[in-house]
């Protein structure tokens, strides 16, 4: 749906060019792939990190790379913008879709919340296949008075958020979750820690339960709003912020915004 509330303009593939269909249109088969970012003014960060991620998931077949390059062509240059890639498996050939959808509203801060089903995720490493169990879970969190929810292992280990990744603070060291935890890739997280590499900025993954981020500054990261600085984690840590810390960054990842191609 459009920031409105009117139905998003929906593009489908037919091997060719972009034709419309219409919204409530079921796909061929299951959700196989899906990748959104941001589009201000035709200026994208790290489109290309993007397109390999989706191509990865849905599989490097000619069709994939035409319809990316086709749908990336078809993007307003101006407004703010949010689409959504999508890619889905067909009887006899996969099914590919854009949707034009207007930018929501964006924020630089964000509340967390527990949920259970973490075990809802069939393709963990895969952006798409688990798409609406978790914008369910993040619904589920809503509904709890926060924006996002954190899932994680049986032994309580943070993974991820439903939409988000995730980062803390120990001190000036950048940490992320193990790589041992089953994750899709953030675009958003890759091009943080170029920039923490870029700056001399210490980094460590680790596992680490809810507990352990008391008192530390979390962020939460995804390709709609950049960085958000977590400020509550309804029944969970205690969570702090170094003044300035978060603007300086946000900073450092608007510069790297680049034209469309």
């Amino acid at each position: 749906m459009g920031a409105d509330g009117s139905p998003s303009p929906v593009l489908g593939w037919d091997g060719f060019g972009l034709t419309p269909v219409a919204e409530t249109a079921p796909p061929a088969g299951p959700r196989t792939a899906a990748d959104s970012f941001l589009v201000e003014e035709g200026r994208v960060l790290a489109v290309d990190l993007h397109r390999d991620r989706f191509l990865d998931a849905a599989g490097r077949s000619q069709d994939a790379n035409t319809f990316w390059a086709a749908a990336v062509d078809a993007l307003p240059r101006t407004g703010a913008w949010f689409p959504r890639f999508e890619a889905f498996a067909g009887p006899s050939r996969p099914e590919f879709r854009l949707l034009l959808r207007p930018s929501p509203p964006l924020s630089r801060s964000v509340a967390l919340v527990r949920v259970s089903g973490t075990e809802a995720r069939r393709s963990p490493s895969v952006k798409g296949p688990d798409l609406d169990a978790m914008l369910r879970l993040r619904g589920e969190a809503v509904r709890l008075g926060a924006g996002d929810a954190v899932l994680t292992t049986g032994e309580g280990y943070v993974i991820e958020g439903a939409t988000t990744a995730l980062a803390w603070w120990r001190g000036d060291v950048l940490c992320t979750a193990a790589p041992e935890l089953a994750r899709v890739p953030s675009v958003t997280e890759r091009v943080l820690l170029t920039l923490a590499a870029a700056t001399g900025t210490p980094t460590l993954t680790e596992h680490v339960t809810a507990n352990e981020l008391d008192g530390l500054e979390v962020w939460a990261l995804n390709a709609l709003h950049g960085i958000r600085i977590v400020p509550e984690w309804l029944g969970g840590p205690a969570l702090a912020e170094l003044p300035g810390r978060l603007d300086l960054w946000r900073r450092r990842l608007a510069a790297l915004r680049r034209p469309l191609p």
